[in-house]
């Protein structure tokens, strides 16, 4: 599965361990940054998983801040992308079943190393379950401003 990755530099740490743990799964990654500590603009990191996922270069994207709020938001704003906070395996699961979500959003500060490898798991193996889901979701996806 190929799978794109992005943080902020408060995200940097967990989008790190991520990448290790994909990466030992065979997963292929693309990670776009950034790579340090110092301080930086999320939307410039956000919008370029976003947009890989949108253009069908990477199955999935994952996006990392303190609070995965300002990368989910950034993320939604491509269209063709249904991000997902996720701060657990319940929510991992629903998100894929329910809203088929196509970028997950982590919070570095809410979610430890563990929980995020139990979220990643669970997230990318539930599919989308379709049927009374599929009308909702194609809403999403053919809303026009």
């Amino acid at each position: 599965m190929k799978i794109s990755l992005g943080a902020d530099h408060r995200g940097y740490e967990l989008k790190g361990k991520i990448k290790k743990y994909l990466t030992q799964l065979g997963h292929e990654m693309t990670d776009f940054g950034t790579n340090s500590t110092e301080s930086v603009d999320y939307p410039d990191f956000g919008f370029k998983v976003a947009e890989s996922v949108a253009r069908g270069e990477a199955d999935f994207g994952v996006v990392v801040c303190l609070t995965g709020n300002g990368m989910n938001i950034v993320a939604n704003k491509v269209k063709g992308v249904r991000s997902a906070l996720c701060l657990n395996e319940e929510m991992a699961m629903l998100t894929r079943a329910h809203n088929n979500a196509n970028v997950l959003a982590l919070a570095s500060n809410f979610v430890s190393e563990e929980m995020a490898k139990k979220i990643l798991d669970v997230w990318l193996a539930t599919d989308f379950e379709g049927g009374r889901h599929k009308p909702r979701v194609d809403k999403i996806n053919n809303y026009q401003p």
